[in-house]
Order: structure tokens, then C-alpha cells, then sequence
């Protein structure tokens, strides 16, 4: 899960300003957590008050998104923002990168891919129930689930090709004209072949970044399956979590001392 954080921190100086190269400076201020990060924990810590049951899920993913969204109120989109604030928050049929960006802990909870489909369902359906915003939430946690249990790159493409995306170009080929994106259709696909191109974590988060578009989303993505692939550099590891705040922190450390951390 902290894979996804890192690639959130490090894109996020560049999601506006777009740097199309692997060559900078992987996390220095001004760089920050955004609400990739901040959804990530809402569905971890929903996973550990749910017991991880997929059927009460999605009660405590609207409740612990809510209560994290409104805690850190920066980032999100014009209609998550007013799902956020909503009465009676409802699905609202979104094809977003959202759905895709916050769904690492699905994978890491679940003892079967079987399982971590239903998770990530369980979470992604209370907003993004549009079935490319399904698809892509799917795709990132097959790929991640299949990193966790020692697939190699060729499977982990094999099996997002055969079933979710074709992944019939390369990172050189699109990034002079890729641009803004915030589809899954139009990001996650993207994401994923950062990381079957890198030959390291940090490898993975620099090539995710270097294509520009919505750099803190993809690398958020990418680095949430290279974490389950590589682990994470212990230095990296330390940077990172001065991202983070005692509240965050401790949703981190607990989801981590259940399941497991890269």
C-alpha cells in the first residue's frame, strides 16, 4: 500500500507542470500526499474496521472516505468532492482514475484473487460504478494480488492483456504526444506498463512520472504494483512516511502489521 503513497508523493509536483523525463528528484518538497494517498488509507482502514468482509465493505468504505476526505480536503474532483459532502452519498456512474488510484489494500487483504476482486468492487462500486471505472479498479489489483504472489512480468502482462486492457504500446512510443488524462481508460493502462517496464520500485515511479498526464495518479498506480513486486528501498521508505501525519501514520502501521508491507 505505501508503493501507491510513494508514487502519489513523487508525481505530485508534476501533475500540473509535467516533467517527460525519468531524471529528477524523486521526493523533495514541494511534494506532497494528495487525495490518492488520503483514499488509499480511507479504504485501508475501512478494510481493517470491516474484518476485510466484502458484503459490509462497502458501508465502511463510504464511511471512512468520507471521514478521511473531509480530514484532508485537497485534491478531489468536483463530483467526488460533492459525494464527499452529500447527505445520502450515492454511486455517480464515474469512469475516474479515482477508482483505480486507492484500491492497493484490496490486494494486499485478500487471500485470493477471487477475494481481492470482491474488495476491490466492494470499495469502488459506492463511486465509480461505471464499468471502465470498475475495469481499471479490477485491473490494478490483479496486478498487484499477481506481484504478491511471485508472478513474473510475463504472467502479470499476459493476464492484464487477456483480460482487461491489450497494452500494445510502449512508454518511449507515447510520451512526446500523451497528455492529460483522467480516465482509467486513458490512465490505467498506462500505469501498469511503467511497471512492467521498470527493472526496480523507484524505476517503475520515475517511468510513470515521465510520461506526464496525471502524474501523481499514475505513479500512484504503478507504484502500488511495484511495491507488491519489488518491495520498497528502506530510504524510501523513510522519506516517505515524513509525508505523513501521526493519524495517517497510524492507519499505515496497523494495515501493515495485519497484511503485510512491501
Amino acid at each position: 500500500m505505501l508503493g501507491a503513497i510513494i508514487g502519489d508523493i513523487a508525481g505530485s509536483r508534476f501533475e500540473w507542470e509535467n516533467h517527460k523525463s525519468k531524471e529528477f528528484v524523486l521526493m523533495v518538497r514541494p511534494c506532497r500526499t494528495t487525495d490518492d494517498s488520503n483514499m488509499t488509507l480511507a479504504v485501508a482502514k475501512a478494510i481493517l474496521e470491516s474484518g476485510g468482509d466484502a458484503d459490509r465493505l462497502p458501508e465502511y468504505a463510504v464511511s471512512c472516505m468520507r471521514e478521511i476526505g473531509r480530514a484532508y480536503p485537497y485534491g478531489f474532483g468536483g463530483r467526488f468532492w460533492r459525494w464527499l459532502q452529500s447527505g445520502e452519498p450515492r454511486p455517480y456512474g464515474s469512469w475516474g482514475n479515482g477508482a483505480a488510484m486507492r484500491v492497493s489494500p484490496c490486494a494486499w487483504a485478500a487471500g485470493s484473487l477471487e477475494e481481492a476482486l470482491r474488495l476491490s468492487d466492494a470499495v469502488t462500486g459506492v463511486t465509480h460504478n461505471h464499468p471502465e471505472g470498475m475495469k481499471g479498479a479490477r485491473a490494478v489489483t490483479s496486478a498487484i494480488w499477481l506481484a504478491r504472489q511471485g508472478a513474473d512480468m510475463g504472467e502479470i502482462r499476459g493476464h492484464i492483456r487477456d483480460n482487461y486492457y491489450p497494452l500494445d504500446f510502449t512508454l518511449d512510443e507515447i510520451r512526446p504526444r500523451y497528455e492529460f488524462d483522467v480516465s482509467c481508460q486513458g490512465s490505467v493502462p498506462q500505469a501498469i506498463e511503467a511497471f512492467l517496464e521498470s527493472d526496480s520500485f523507484e524505476d517503475a515511479v520515475r517511468g510513470a512520472v515521465s510520461i506526464g498526464g496525471d502524474s501523481d495518479t499514475i505513479a500512484a498506480m504503478a507504484g502500488g504494483i511495484a511495491e507488491a513486486y519489488y518491495g520498497i528501498p528502506e530510504n524510501i521508505r523513510k522519506n516517505a512516511l515524513t509525508f505523513l501525519d501521526e493519524r495517517r501514520q497510524g492507519i499505515l502501521d496497523a494495515f501493515e502489521e495485519k497484511y503485510g508491507k512491501g
